[in-house]
């Protein structure tokens, strides 16, 4: 295989004209060139250029190949125009998957900045049910960069940003609105919207009531926790949803768990040096969670631009 390096000296003799004056621009010794061409002639399998009493005469080997040849090294130099680009977070592509809650409760802010900011950055965003089922994405490489719940397991590397308070939505109607928290056991006999299996949601929920000994009476079941917060709003049962499921304006009550009960939110990556990924998580650290009162309706539009 020939190197980028012989073909600098094959473009240089062709321009100079001379083994003295390319090996010159060069900065490198004669049988240094000299060894460098022979290398591209022996993997032509043909001279590219006859030595005459003053410079040399490029065979038609030599004049195809020095044509390809300025188109390689161009192109190797736009190669690492845009590599130090990208690692200086000013081009490039960050693929980011995130819980469905996360987009407008924490996502939606360090987005509209980079789009200001760094408008050369494509910037992709996937929304998932399931934290294991990021993980799985991430390491199959179809993204760069999880932000959600702590998954079941992982080798990859994991920042935590914050906590997430878990909580309890009723009508304005039920008994719960009439009450500052709700015990876990209080939920036995009311009708409560679940979750399906395919969200996370739906078995951390049930292993969280059995280790309070309670069953659920379960009316119907959805996959978003927004759309569970706004049919428990609507009178469809109670529920419980993480408070990124409440951000929007919809009528509702929503109610702490007594005791209070948190969850992790991490950001995931396998290439935590990148720099695309580690300034993304640095503006979500910098941000940090939003604080939300679970006494007061939740409005998108006080977001922070």
């Amino acid at each position: 295989m020939v190197t980028l390096r012989a073909l600098e000296c094959l473009v240089a003799l062709a321009d100079e004209g001379s083994m003295t004056r390319a090996a010159a621009v060069l900065h490198m010794s004669q049988p240094a060139l000299s060894h460098q061409i022979a290398a591209v002639e022996r993997e032509l399998g043909t001279p590219v250029a006859e030595r005459m009493k003053r410079g040399v005469r490029f065979t038609a080997a030599g004049r195809a190949t020095v044509e390809e040849a300025r188109r390689a090294l161009e192109a190797a130099d736009r190669a690492v125009q845009v590599g130090r680009r990208v690692g200086e977070g000013l081009g490039g592509r960050l693929r980011v998957a995130c819980a469905e809650t996360m987009t407008p409760w924490l996502l939606l802010p360090v987005l509209r900045r980079w789009r200001r900011r760094w408008p050369e950055v494509q910037l992709d965003l996937q929304e998932f049910t399931s934290s294991d089922r990021m993980v799985e994405c991430l390491m199959a490489n179809g993204t760069d960069l999880v932000v959600g719940p702590e998954p079941t397991s992982t080798t990859a590397h994991v920042e935590v940003l914050g906590q997430e308070e878990i909580v309890i939505v009723a009508s304005a109607d039920h008994p719960f609105a009439r009450r500052e928290s709700v015990a876990v056991p209080e939920l036995a006999g009311e009708p409560f919207v679940h979750y399906h299996a395919e969200n996370g949601m739906a078995i951390w929920v049930d292993q969280f009531v059995a280790s309070h000994r309670t069953m659920l009476d379960v009316t119907l079941r959805t996959f978003s926790p927004r759309t569970a917060a706004q049919l428990a709003g609507a009178g469809l049962g109670v529920t419980i949803v993480p408070v990124s499921a409440l951000w929007g304006r919809f009528p509702a009550e929503v109610r702490r768990i007594e005791p209070r009960v948190h969850r992790d939110i991490l950001a995931v990556t396998l290439v935590p040096s990148d720099s695309l990924v580690r300034r993304f998580v640095a503006d979500l650290r910098r941000r940090g969670l939003p604080q939300v009162d679970t006494a007061a309706r939740i409005d998108l539009s006080r977001i922070d631009t």
